[in-house]
């Protein structure tokens, strides 16, 4: 009696550790699914444009307000002004930390790449991003999805950052998502752009039209800002391969290829998360 009641102890401590292990395995699942609204192709790659290298495209089954931008289908908030209603991400003390948690489908060339885009947010602002822990709450996800794309804010919960494996591993386009994650919109819907540019609606394939309607923003006192990484292209959505953004200082000028945040861009964030100078 005495082994058998050994017997079943052993077998209980057996069911025990696989139920822990089962635990761990759910709750990464969770995590990884946690609700989100897949969203597809918010930028082409160039293979499958000519035009553009970055040409954002959106999803009809999905909440867009701009190209690579998704909202879930359950908000129909103005994202420019999310950031007055809660999505921003909190402070505590001097800075704002962002938990992230980079998918296991990316090589370590690939996860090199996204690490240093963070590293000009923790090197120049308040901001620092943070490798997730499970006891964090809210935290961006960085997966390899269709296209490159974000949530725009803070979402309450787990949220995706796409950077599809083949075309948008760069530190630009990095950058450029996380600023969207961090509440940052595009820079051509600025509520005073019909001041410095010119939109070519004839230009624009006619279901983008969207990408380019002006917001009402808060521009945080920064001037417009041709070299931010925010800005599209000059042939961003185009039909025909002409420009659809014109800048009124010179119809010539090149824009929306910057490598990495400009001063603006680091400006902005400081100013919206009352960064310490």
């Amino acid at each position: 009696q005495t082994f058998d009641a050994l017997i079943f102890k052993s077998v209980i401590f057996f069911f025990l550790l696989v139920s822990i292990q089962m635990s761990q395995w759910v709750i990464l699942k969770l995590f990884q699914d946690s609700k989100l609204t897949p969203v597809r192709q918010f930028f082409k790659t160039e293979s499958q444009n000519s035009h553009n290298k970055r040409n954002p495209i959106g999803d009809a089954n999905t909440s867009v307000l701009q190209g690579d931008i998704a909202v879930p289908n359950t908000l129909s908030r103005n994202a420019d002004k999310c950031t007055e209603r809660g999505c921003k991400w909190p402070k505590s003390g001097s800075y704002v930390y962002v938990p992230y948690y980079i998918s296991k489908t990316f090589s370590q060339e690939e996860r090199d790449v996204i690490i240093r885009g963070m590293q000009g947010f923790n090197q120049s602002t308040c901001i620092r991003l943070i490798p997730w822990k499970p006891e964090d709450r809210d935290y961006i996800f960085i997966e390899s999805k269709d296209g490159c794309w974000s949530y725009v804010g803070r979402q309450n919960g787990g949220q995706y950052l796409s950077l599809q494996k083949t075309g948008c591993v760069h530190n630009e386009v990095v950058q450029h998502e996380i600023l969207h994650a961090l509440g940052f919109n595009h820079e051509q819907v600025r509520s005073d752009r019909d001041s410095y540019v010119r939109i070519l609606f004839d230009n624009i394939e006619p279901n983008f039209k969207f990408a380019f309607e002006k917001k009402e923003t808060n521009n945080l006192g920064t001037p417009y800002d041709f070299t931010s990484v925010m800005e599209y292209r000059n042939d961003a959505f185009s039909k025909n391969g002409k420009p659809t953004i014109v800048a009124k200082c010179d119809p010539n000028l090149k824009f929306g290829n910057s490598k990495k945040m400009s001063a603006n861009d680091i400006i902005r964030i400081n100013k919206l998360y009352e960064c310490s100078e």
